[in-house]
């Protein structure tokens, strides 16, 4: 495969006969082909991804597919993405070194990736459906999140860098129109790939009558578009990460965009919202609230370890266009207030996106499991309805809901509201 420039999908029976000619991987799993094992395990919207172990070890392999996974042909998409999701790998590893997989081999014709296999680690959003709980989950991904916005923006980047990587980005269109139109606009009207659970039509009513809300959901989507502050991850939920229970990695950041720096974070912070808005449909009441509490308190957690490590990268890493020293400290002067207003901007993107990924997990095409693994749909409905009914008020006052304290609380009230 190596060199090779014609395209073509791999499968379980083809893959190890045209990977094992490159020395990256062979290195790394076995010089003989016929003791590989494959297995495909993907499962999500997108791409391929294999399982590939050998008597050297085991690697995953990760090939963009011409078109939606979860749609089919009718939907085509670039394979370039997986050129972009390369690129914020790299970029991530540099910026939060051990964050995220090592990418051990990258062939932009095969639109493949391969790196490092994680085991015994769980995609996030699984553990905490069963109920369990990771240690420095919320500092390592608080860290995460300030770490790429910090270094990946014009705090601390040099200005020709930035600029040329945001264009380079910006090539990325494909999967920035799934991001505006499935997450921004397509729960607000009766798209065509829409969906939702039986019983929830009073609430949706609510939602897509709203004005104001859906103005303001606009005004978040004209940043998406215009505020290129940022290198985001771009789809960062608790899907996106992959956990044991002490150690946490961040995978697929194919969405990768330049945006605002509250992106990445809003959307974390609301998937945990959801997480604990759909416990009631996984817990027994022996254990419910407790679990509950441990998933606010990541949410806390989370803000504290973002605020506390951007609040360091300021004072040590601040050597970009924006905020320089010679306007404060070089002056004598404190750069505080000025850090105070940026931290308070991105707080208000974060609410204010995460309020709309509530609603798209939803009503839109891509659910999330936290729900969706819920088949009692009696159980469900009211269970969603508060997740969007909390999302609307996230929306609405993105600039009246002053810290993590005040976001845990509105939780916790909608949590004993029924909207249904």
């Amino acid at each position: 495969m190596t060199g090779s420039t014609h395209y073509e999908a791999l499968t379980p029976e083809t893959l190890a006969d045209r990977l094992v000619g490159i020395e990256a991987i062979a290195a790394r799993v076995g010089a003989d082909a016929g003791t590989w094992r494959v297995m495909e395990v993907g499962d999500g919207n997108l791409n391929l991804v294999f399982i590939v172990g050998g008597p050297a070890g085991t690697v995953i392999v990760k090939q963009a597919l011409p078109y939606v996974r979860l749609v089919g042909d009718s939907w085509p998409l670039p394979l370039k993405r997986a050129f972009f999701e390369y690129q914020v790998l790299t970029r991530e590893a540099a910026r939060d070194p051990g964050s995220v997989p090592e990418v051990y081999h990258f062939d932009e014709a095969q639109a493949l990736i391969v790196m490092e296999f994680l085991a015994p680690h769980v995609i996030l959003r699984k553990k905490l459906i069963a109920g369990e709980t990771v240690a420095g989950l919320a500092e390592t991904l608080g860290n995460f999140c300030a770490r790429t916005a910090f270094r990946g923006s014009d705090l601390a980047m040099a200005t020709a860098e930035k600029k040329a990587d945001t264009a380079m980005f910006q090539g990325n269109v494909e999967l920035m129109a799934i991001t505006e139109n499935l997450v921004f606009t397509d729960p607000y009207f009766d798209a065509e790939r829409n969906h939702h659970t039986e019983g929830l039509d009073p609430v949706v009513a609510t939602l897509r009558a709203d004005v104001e809300m859906k103005a303001q959901v606009q005004h978040m989507l004209m940043a998406f578009t215009a505020n290129t502050e940022t290198l985001c991850h771009g789809d960062l939920h608790s899907g996106s990460a992959m956990c044991t229970d002490v150690e946490t990695k961040v995978i697929d950041p194919e969405f990768g965009f330049y945006g605002p720096m509250g992106f990445d974070f809003g959307m974390l912070i609301s998937n945990y919202v959801m997480a604990y808005f759909s416990q009631p449909g996984h817990r027994g009441a022996e254990d419910l609230a407790a679990y509950q509490d441990w998933i606010l308190g990541v949410i806390e957690d989370t803000v504290a370890a973002f605020e506390a490590e951007f609040t360091q990268l300021w004072n040590t890493e601040r050597t970009g266009i924006l905020y320089p020293k010679a306007l404060f400290e070089d002056q004598g002067q404190s750069s505080e207030t000025a850090l105070a207003g940026v931290l308070r901007h991105i707080w208000q993107d974060a609410v204010g996106i995460g309020g709309i990924e509530m609603h798209r997990r939803v009503l839109s095409l891509a659910h999330n499991a936290d729900f969706e693994q819920i088949e009692d749909v009696t159980v469900r409905a009211p269970l969603e309805a508060r997740n969007l009914m909390m999302g609307r008020e996230l929306i609405l006052r993105r600039g009246e809901i002053a810290d993590a304290r005040a976001l845990t609380d509105l939780a916790r009230k909608y949590n004993e509201e029924a909207f249904l």
